[in-house]
C-alpha cells in the first residue's frame, strides 16, 4: 500500500526512512535530511495530489496545527482527489488538559487547557466527521513528548537553564521518536482497529528527572532546581502552561491492541541511544 508522510520533520523524516521508498511519498515546503531519495511535493502549494490510485493508499498526517482553525488541515483534505483507505493523525496528549496527575486513557474526555492543544482538539473532529463522510478509517495517536538525537535540551543544560525541584515536578509523559516512527508505521496496518490510542513509553518520571538524567550521561553540569513560585517569574508563559498540565498517560492500548512494545520502554536507554547518534 502506498503511503503519503506528510510532514516531513523530526518525525515524519524517521518514518520515511523506515518505508520502502517505491511505497512512500514525502509532502513538504522543504527537504530532508536523508541519505535517501523521496517523491517530494510542496503541498502548500500544488493543487493536487499526483498520486497512483490504481493503488489504495494510506496517509500519515505530522504537520502540526496552522493557526486556531488549521486551515494547513483544512488544504490537505481539499487537495485529496480520493480518500485513503487510512488516515493516520498525530494528535497530542495536551487534549487531556491539566488531570491534576490523575491517570487518562483513551475514554477521558478531552479538555484542553492551552492555545496549543485546542487546535488538536478541533483537528481531530474535523477529521471524525471527514473520515466517516469519505469512509475512511482514522487513527489517533495522541502524542507526549518527542525525544531523541538533536532533541535532548543540551543547549539548555549547558546554558545552565534552571529546572523545576523535583518536589514541585509533575509525572512526564514522552516517547523516543524511533518508538513513534513505529507506533505510525503499526496504525497502517488494516487489521489494528481504527480509533484513538495513547503512545508513550511508559515511564512517568518528571521533567526534571529527564533532564538531570540527560546531564549526567552527558557529563554537563546538573541544572539548577527552583522553587514554582521562582519559576513563575523566570519561565515564559508557554513553558508555565506546559508544568502546570499534570497527567499520567495509560498506554495499554498502544501495546495490546497497537500492538507496540517501545524500543526505549526505559528513557535511560534513550538518552543514551540519542547521544551516541549525536556523537
Amino acid at each position: 500500500m502506498l503511503t503519503v508522510v506528510a510532514g516531513t520533520g523530526y518525525t515524519g523524516s524517521r518514518i520515511l526512512e523506515r518505508l520502502p521508498a517505491d511505497d512512500v511519498i514525502g509532502l513538504s515546503r522543504t527537504g530532508i535530511g536523508t541519505a535517501r531519495s523521496f517523491h517530494l511535493i510542496d503541498f502548500d502549494t500544488v493543487d493536487a495530489l499526483p498520486l497512483d490510485f490504481a493503488r489504495s493508499f494510506a496517509v500519515i498526517y505530522t504537520v502540526p496545527p496552522g493557526g486556531d482553525d488549521d486551515s494547513r488541515l483544512q488544504g490537505f483534505l481539499d487537495r485529496l482527489t480520493a480518500a485513503p483507505r487510512r488516515f493516520v493523525y498525530l494528535s497530542t496528549t495536551g487534549v487531556y488538559g491539566d488531570c491534576g496527575g490523575a491517570v487518562v486513557d483513551e475514554d477521558t474526555p478531552v479538555n484542553p487547557g492551552s492555545r496549543l492543544s485546542k487546535p488538536r482538539v478541533a483537528a481531530e473532529n474535523r477529521l471524525r466527521d471527514w473520515a466517516i463522510a469519505n469512509d475512511c478509517d482514522l487513527v489517533v495517536l495522541r502524542v507526549p513528548g518527542i525525544y531523541g538525537p538533536g532533541r535532548l535540551g543540551l543547549e539548555r543544560i549547558r546554558d545552565g537553564a534552571p529546572v523545576l525541584q523535583e518536589c514541585d515536578a509533575n509525572p512526564g509523559n514522552r516517547i523516543h521518536v524511533d518508538d513513534l516512527a513505529s507506533c505510525c508505521i503499526a496504525a497502517l496496518n488494516t487489521d489494528v482497529p481504527a480509533g484513538i490510542y495513547n503512545v508513550g513509553d511508559g515511564d512517568h518520571r518528571s521533567s526534571t528527572w529527564f533532564t538531570s538524567e540527560v546531564a549526567r550521561q552527558a557529563d554537563l553540569p546538573m541544572p539548577p532546581r527552583i522553587s514554582r513560585e521562582q519559576a513563575a517569574k523566570e519561565f515564559s508563559p508557554m513553558r508555565l502552561a506546559f508544568l502546570a498540565s499534570s497527567r499520567v498517560v495509560d498506554t495499554t492500548r498502544m501495546r495490546q491492541i497497537l500492538g507496540v512494545t517501545p524500543k526505549f520502554g526505559d528513557p535511560v536507554e534513550g538518552i543514551r541511544a540519542s547521544l551516541s547518534s549525536e556523537d
